[in-house]
């Protein structure tokens, strides 16, 4: 199953993906960012999907409408957001329904949106983690596929905390990607639910003891 990575940032869990992944089919950015030349540093191909409105009028469906055409017409079969900075609408999630895939700085439901890390702190949460999580049109929900928790410090601030959940990100990610891509291959022809998906971590440690 041919795998597409929707980046805008650094690059830097996409590094992991790239590593650890080996059905990338392409790189698709919104914006000029760092991880189009780690893509192409990979070999991997980019696709530039800018986005050239950042208004209040700005026609997310028909950009939408674009990527999805574009991802079809490279044989994408399931995609991996990697800090993709657009919020797509609702076609994508119908035509790769229970195939978006997405990882987020907290254990969902707590801490949804763009400020999670600094809201755990907020709150005084002594474990917070990262959440792997099929992607939906409603941001941060869908069903979840694995999580793992991440001890908050004392004298941990936004950044030394996002850094740890991050390296956290950048291991675990990629494994259950592959692991949910296995998956959806093993019942390709059958009707099957990503709420039946589960990720065994017990392979994940001993894969890191190796």
């Amino acid at each position: 199953m041919n795998l597409a990575v929707l980046a805008s940032g650094s690059g830097t869990v996409l590094e992991s993906i790239l590593k650890y992944c080996q059905n990338v089919e392409a790189v698709v950015i919104d914006r000029p960012c760092r991880a189009a030349d780690v893509a192409q540093e990979a070999g991997v191909k980019v696709v530039r999907h800018i986005r050239e409105d950042f208004g209040s009028d700005f026609d997310r469906k028909g950009y939408t409408d674009g990527l999805v055409e574009t991802l079809r017409d490279l044989g994408v079969d399931i995609v991996a957001m990697a800090g993709f900075g657009t919020i797509l609408s609702g076609s994508l999630y119908v035509d790769y329904e229970a195939k978006v895939l997405n990882t987020h700085p907290s254990l969902l439901p707590s801490f949804p949106g763009w400020h999670a890390v600094r809201a755990a702190l907020e709150y005084g949460v002594k474990v917070t983690g990262c959440t792997v999580h099929v992607a939906t049109e409603v941001v941060d929900e869908g069903p979840i596929l694995a999580q793992f928790a991440v001890p908050v410090l004392q004298g941990d601030d936004e950044a030394k905390l996002h850094e740890r959940i991050k390296s956290v990100e950048r291991s675990v990610y990629p494994r259950v990607i592959e692991s949910y891509t296995s998956f959806l291959k093993r019942f390709r022809n059958a009707e099957v639910k990503a709420e039946d998906f589960w990720f065994d971590a017990d392979l994940l440690e001993k894969e890191e003891r190796i």
